[in-house]
């Protein structure tokens, strides 16, 4: 099942149709980043952007540790 997920960004609406569970998930992300009711500027967006880039960085080095560390103890 689909379900909206809508932003305002520079006084353009998105609307994009998620799986139930996916949506969910990124709606408490972006409530967490953005003004889910209102209008977000350009800078909103990109610093939201470069935060979860930052995080997605910082994951995929621990998950290349943990990996580096199991393939060791082969």
């Amino acid at each position: 099942m689909a379900k909206k997920v809508s932003l305002t960004v520079n006084g353009s609406r998105f609307n994009i149709e998620l799986d139930d569970a996916f949506a969910n998930f990124l709606t408490k992300q972006m409530q967490a980043d953005f003004n889910t009711e209102g209008n977000n500027d350009a800078k909103t967006l990109l610093y939201a952007y470069v935060r979860r880039n930052s995080e997605l960085f910082k994951h995929e080095e621990e998950a290349q540790k943990l990996l580096t560390k199991l393939e060791e103890k082969a």
